[in-house]
């Protein structure tokens, strides 16, 4: 089911947050919790009914594996090979459906045997709750757990909102709200700014997303069909999908979080203006944060981090950002994308140790400089983002090309003003417009969580989480203007059928 259908949003979520709020206010709230989960096994059932008994599995395995970690006693092993044993499952799992075909294909490419391919399908959202479940046994062993209730786990990993595409969560930021009293209050504010949140979710996926996805899927799908496309054909396409993955992608954890604020719990910012970043480490503080926190946690810092010095440390990086690239797709433009980013991070970590304390850094603070940074910064996610979406190396290296002028003559876009002008407004909502959760500070305070948890400080300061007048308010007129992104999304979805979010797939 998605967030942006008609169903969804007329239908589902209606009845599952009057349900909710009625036995919340009427019975005790393990009733409430409980609902939710079968509400979430509804929605996943909705969309992917065939993996449904492989999500329930995976939870009842991993509960039990926690339960005997937390426990330091099971099947005659120790906490830590109760751990192997669960995360190597957990794994395995995540390898069969993801990557069977991928390796076998290339096994067979490499030594001409023709080995037939299974052909699995992917479970929708497998590499979600596989990571979260991860990262639940890895807490169990360190002692960070308590005795959880079998439904509140459940609910923990199938909470509709997150369960498709995230964010991932730790349980010590979701199941203790679950002992509060206020959230299965009904509070009007609380649903309004909730409402407010989504709202501004499905306007960046339905009109600002799909809106600029025609331009991406001209350039890429065209050369994946033969064509060589001049410099501004690339340079069009290259920024479409640039701005249609971040306002897909932030737009579904923004109704993710508004869905949960709307319910009385709060799920992790998962970006923070990441196009603002000046440098890549930057950029990881900002793009996908509950994903960069994980990949620190689970894979950097168990790698030995940066504390075996400068080699070992760019070597940390890059293992980490391949495993990344990894995360994202069986295919070898997401192992070069990953490449790309341990690249960048190790040129910059290499950059920031010779300039730090030396007077060119206090030239690098100059507002310019950091203009020229965010810019030179934004170029390279471009790039890197031409990789990830290509269908392969090959066309990756044929947009590339006609980027830096060595291309063909191909015209894609036969109204290149009219085309760029949507994209300058895109661009200036990316660089210039305050994000979702600085227009909502004021009810919803959610915090900038890119400063902890990320690979050898991967990220930047909160430069864009200052103060700002612009705020959403509860008065009229931010009444009528969310009323009014509101129409205009779902008058939006009217014109096609509700498209599938960018990150389904991974």
């Amino acid at each position: 089911m998605l967030f942006n259908s008609f169903i969804f949003i007329f239908g589902f979520m209606p009845v599952v947050l009057l349900a909710y709020y009625l036995l919340g206010h009427f019975l005790p709230k393990r009733w409430a919790l409980i609902w939710l989960g079968v509400a979430s096994l509804i929605f996943y059932g909705w969309g992917d009914s065939e993996h449904l008994p492989l999500l329930l599995g995976s939870i009842i395995f991993n509960f039990v594996v926690g339960t005997l970690i937390s426990r330091r006693a099971g099947l005659g092993l120790s906490s830590g090979r109760l751990l192997a044993f669960g995360v190597g499952v957990d794994v395995l799992l995540l390898a069969w459906f993801k990557y069977a075909d991928f390796v076998l294909a290339n096994v067979a490419l490499a030594t001409g045997i023709p080995i037939p391919l299974p052909d699995i399908s992917l479970p929708v959202g497998i590499s979600f709750f596989t990571f979260t479940q991860i990262a639940y046994l890895t807490d169990c062993w360190r002692g960070e757990t308590r005795s959880y209730r079998p439904h509140e786990y459940f609910l923990f990993v199938t909470y509709f909102p997150h369960l498709i595409a995230g964010p991932i969560l730790l349980h010590k930021d979701v199941i203790p709200q679950f002992w509060k009293d206020r959230p299965f209050r009904f509070e009007l504010t609380r649903l309004l700014v909730g409402l407010a949140i989504f709202g501004i979710g499905l306007f960046k996926k339905v009109v600002l997303a799909d809106g600029v996805a025609p331009y991406a899927d001209t350039l890429f799908g065209g050369v994946a069909n033969g064509s060589s496309p001049d410099a501004v054909s690339a340079w069009l396409g290259a920024l479409a999908y640039t701005a249609q993955l971040y306002f897909d992608f932030s737009g579904y954890s923004d109704m993710a979080v508004g869905l949960s604020h709307m319910i009385g719990f709060r799920l992790p910012v998962n970006f923070w203006s990441p196009y603002k970043a000046g440098s890549v480490i930057e950029f990881w503080r900002r793009w996908h944060i509950s994903l960069s926190r994980f990949l620190a946690d689970h894979i950097y810092k168990p790698l030995g981090g940066n504390r075996a010095g400068a080699r070992r440390r760019y070597v940390n990086l890059m293992i980490t950002m391949l495993i990344g690239g990894l995360w994202h797709g069986a295919g070898w433009t997401f192992v070069a994308w990953g490449a790309l980013h341990g690249f960048y991070l190790v040129v910059n970590h290499f950059w920031r140790g010779l300039v730090t304390g030396s007077p060119l850094e206090r030239i690098l603070r100059m507002r310019w400089a950091v203009i020229l940074s965010t810019l030179f910064t934004f170029v390279l996610i471009v790039i890197g983002w031409v990789i990830f979406r290509a269908s392969s190396l090959d066309v990756a290296g044929t947009i590339l090309q006609a980027m830096a002028g060595l291309g063909g003559s191909d015209k894609l876009f036969t109204t290149v003003g009219q085309t760029w002008l949507h994209l300058l407004v895109l661009l200036a909502i990316l660089f210039a417009a305050p994000n979702t959760f600085q227009i909502m500070r004021r009810y919803a305070p959610y915090r900038f969580e890119g400063r902890t948890g990320t690979m050898g400080g991967i990220g930047g300061g909160g430069r864009s989480a200052g103060t700002l007048r612009f705020g959403w308010r509860l008065t009229p007129g931010w009444a009528v203007a969310t009323a009014f992104i509101l129409l205009f999304a779902v008058l939006s979805m009217a014109t096609s059928a509700p498209s599938p979010f960018l990150y389904f797939q991974f």
